[in-house]
């Protein structure tokens, strides 16, 4: 028996949602996969004014079945468009990212569009190729928690 769709949908970011992001990104397994180490609760506040507080951010809440289940922005990074999602690891597996990114994609408009993913988050690499999205290359990231630099592959989306 097929499990039921779930009902994904993306609104602006709140004030309210940002506890339970604080909450999603210390996960140990969803740090070590996005191989970005978790910020304490008042760096994160800081990091979230600020890309609250910056227009040229698209920035969305990603809700699922009502509830709060991660966040997905666009940003300037390297001088080039970039796409990044954290989803809360209840979400993950189910399909939710790739449904929000298809959603979010369809408000970003910018394209070329690039992603930087850490090597061995295969998921999140799958996710990105089903919208669409291709590997063009592969970087050094920034030190993961214990400081080792982590290998990236960068993918590029051209059309919507």
């Amino acid at each position: 028996m097929a499990e039921p769709k779930l009902d994904v949908s993306l609104r602006n970011v709140t004030e309210a949602d940002l506890p339970i992001f604080f909450e999603q990104q210390l996960e140990p397994e969803a740090t070590r996969m996005a191989a970005f180490p978790a910020r304490d609760r008042e760096t994160f506040m800081e990091h979230w004014a600020r890309i609250l507080g910056n227009e040229t951010i698209a920035k969305q809440t990603i809700v699922v079945d009502g509830q709060v289940a991660g966040n997905i922005v666009s940003f300037q990074q390297f001088g080039e468009p970039q796409v990044g999602y954290w989803l809360g690891k209840a979400y993950w597996g189910k399909g939710i990212a790739t449904q929000a990114l298809s959603l979010f994609l369809a408000q970003v408009k910018r394209r070329p569009l690039y992603a930087h993913v850490a090597k061995h988050n295969i998921a999140s690499i799958r996710v990105l190729e089903k919208c669409g999205f291709k590997i063009c290359g592969e970087d050094k990231g920034f030190p993961d928690a214990d400081g080792n630099e982590v290998e990236e592959v960068i993918l590029e989306l051209n059309e919507s």
